[in-house]
């Protein structure tokens, strides 16, 4: 299939009238597919264009008013309701009663002091942390003393961390992320 000036003349005309790539490929046919439609479309940088009237749209219905017994009574019970957003409510902006900050949790920071040894020199015994950039000619290892495994207690410490640890920190970063 090749695109005729007059082919993208109708493809340009249909789309400024609002028509979804489904109904232009149908309209031009000639086995035209809807992907066709919407690759040249893009290739040819159109934009902007006007929105088919009523075309897709479910208007709510609203229900019969109750009689104005029911709706005397409904207000005397009904307590002040929360008030509703509707429509996409991914983005908005959620009011929240001010409340003092939770103090963090005191976390050491203090870092052991490495002895910082190239790969010749480290030995079994060794912390094997890496420090620095691989490329780098001051590349060098942590080799403080190990108990047991590769790395020395501070780094063995941020090497492995409990699964409950991590679950209760990604938790946390959720609840957070959230409010």
């Amino acid at each position: 299939m090749s695109w005729t000036d007059e082919k993208i003349e109708r493809l340009k005309q249909h789309w400024m009238e609002g028509r979804s790539a489904s109904q232009i490929a149908s309209l031009l046919g000639d086995g035209l597919t809807r992907n066709a439609v919407i690759g040249k479309v893009h290739r040819l940088g159109l934009a902007g264009r006007a929105k088919s009237p009523n075309v897709g749209v479910a208007r709510p219905r609203r229900p019969a008013p109750p009689p104005a017994a029911q709706r005397a009574a409904a207000r005397r019970l009904a307590a002040p309701a929360p008030r509703l957003t509707r429509g996409a409510t991914a983005l908005a902006v959620a009011p929240e009663a001010l409340s003092e900050a939770e103090p963090e949790a005191f976390e050491s920071v203090v870092v052991p002091m490495s002895l910082r040894v190239t790969i010749i020199e480290l030995k079994e015994a060794m912390c094997r942390w890496p420090l620095g950039d691989p490329a780098s000619s001051e590349f060098r290892y942590c080799g403080s003393p190990v108990a047991s495994g590769p790395y020395c207690a501070y780094h063995g410490g941020l090497a492995y961390q409990p699964v409950q640890e991590r679950r209760r920190d990604r938790d946390r970063m959720r609840r957070s992320a959230l409010r």
